[in-house]
């Protein structure tokens, strides 16, 4: 539809003038045309989409994001702009972005720049305009897709067939992609974080960390607690890290395929039961796959900061930050004991059954003992972490650091601390009290 000429006119003097047309069309079929908002260009990845209300930089600069093009459900983005110390990364791993209203004029006192502006420093595909709802019903009704956004093409036909000769990221190891080169030291807290945050604690713990395509506020939090890094590449060999001599190890998050990160769950095979072991995201994958559990692709994923998750042991719900499209096939781990798991001999047909029991069952690993499931998504019955109970380690497939998100989950940092301290009962913790802990209020 044409523009009258009064509008035409009003538009010249907004924010909005002289956009430039872009398309969004998924291997499906489905397309939304809508105008860039970013660098000029063309992206192909997984579409999906992201429930957070806020903390959208950190979203875009989330490593575990490489492969996809990010959909935001909320409507506004780039209202308070971009500041440099939220960047979970140094560089941009997401393919592309689509919201439906891009902000190019942000009002905020840490501000130093649009999102429009950050998006073509880092030649980040970017397109707005479109209902965004009716793509995120889509996207729900039929899962996950290739897409490709372009704002060079803007033939849906041709878009269509491009984006169906494209790579999936189904066995493709992107972790390798985002990984540091080299072993590096970590002792970084943002200054411009100190009005919010306390001082470190003084470093207790030493710790070797994988990068697997890990946050940088996930280090914050470990250092947090007395932690003092080190951080290695995804395939670093665990005869390496175990003659680092660390009182613990930590996997972090990252992105696609866990079965594709193989040199990774090798190493964790073999750490297991010699070092205390805390794994997030895909470091949960990792260490699920290295006791022999199966992994599947979620039909759509998790990703935002509002995913209901119930504590199996506190019986305590955590509102949880999360970024994933495959998790633990938990049964695949072994058998139930039915002495450890309310009676139960046999594996129900989904999870949320322990939630309705108030059981957080165990199962005998071949390899490793015995392992227990603590948490399960009350969204879909997911597996959302597990704890051994004759090595030390433990993992959760969600994001505890939560950047962005909330904080109700902060409280696995000091369990992993207590895990270092040999504390027997290191995950009861009172979650309503630690989640405050280190925040100025």
């Amino acid at each position: 539809m044409s523009l009258s000429k009064a509008s035409g006119l009003l538009l010249r003097n907004t924010s909005k003038a002289d956009r430039a047309p872009a398309l969004l069309v998924l291997e499906d079929g489905a397309a939304f045309r809508g105008f860039s908002c970013g660098a000029d260009g063309e992206a192909f990845g997984e579409i999906c989409f992201n429930t957070s209300l806020e903390g959208y930089l950190e979203v875009i600069t989330d490593p575990s994001y490489a492969g996809q093009i990010v959909t935001m459900t909320y409507p506004q983005i780039g209202n308070y702009g971009v500041n440099d110390d939220d960047c979970q990364d140094g560089e941009v791993a997401l393919r592309g972005l689509v919201v439906r209203d891009m902000c190019a004029e942000p009002s905020n006192w840490r501000s130093t720049r649009s999102l429009p502006e950050f998006l073509k420093e880092h030649q980040v595909v970017a397109l707005e305009g479109i209902d965004t709802r009716a793509l995120v019903r889509h996207i729900r009704d039929h899962g996950a897709k290739r897409a490709v956004v372009s704002t060079c093409d803007l033939s849906e036909e041709s878009l269509l067939a491009k984006v169906r000769a494209s790579e999936s990221i189904v066995g493709v190891n992107l972790a390798k992609t985002v990984s540091c080169k080299e072993k590096q030291g970590f002792d970084k807290q943002a200054a411009s974080h100190d009005f919010a945050v306390d001082p470190s604690s003084d470093k207790r713990y030493r710790v070797v960390a994988y990068d697997c395509g890990a946050k940088s506020s996930i280090f914050h939090n470990l250092i947090r607690v007395g932690c003092e890094l080190t951080v290695v590449p995804w395939d670093t060999p665990a005869d390496e890290v175990l003659m680092m001599h660390p009182q613990g190890v930590f996997l972090s998050n990252g992105p696609g395929d866990p079965q594709a990160v193989s040199a990774t769950y090798e190493q964790v095979q073999q750490l297991l039961g010699k070092v205390p072991i805390f794994g997030i995201c895909l470091g949960h994958q990792m260490m699920a796959q290295a006791a022999g559990g199966a992994i599947e692709k979620l039909k759509f994923g998790h990703h935002g900061g509002n995913q209901p998750v119930m504590n199996l042991l506190t019986r305590r719900v955590e509102i949880t930050a999360q970024n994933h499209g495959f998790g633990l096939i938990f049964p695949s781990l072994g058998a139930l004991v039915p002495e450890l798991s309310g009676g139960v001999a046999d594996h129900p047909e989904g999870l949320r059954l322990w939630v309705e029991r108030g059981v957080a069952p165990v199962v005998d690993n071949p390899t490793f003992g015995k392992i227990r499931l603590t948490h399960v998504n009350l969204n879909d019955g997911t597996a959302e972490g597990m704890a051994f109970l004759d090595v030390p380690a433990f993992s959760v497939q969600y994001h505890p650091e939560a950047s962005p998100g909330p904080t109700d989950s902060h409280y696995l940092f000091t369990a992993f601390a207590r895990l270092m301290d040999g504390v027997p009962d290191y995950l009861d913790i009172d979650i309503a009290r630690d989640r405050l802990a280190g925040w100025k209020f």
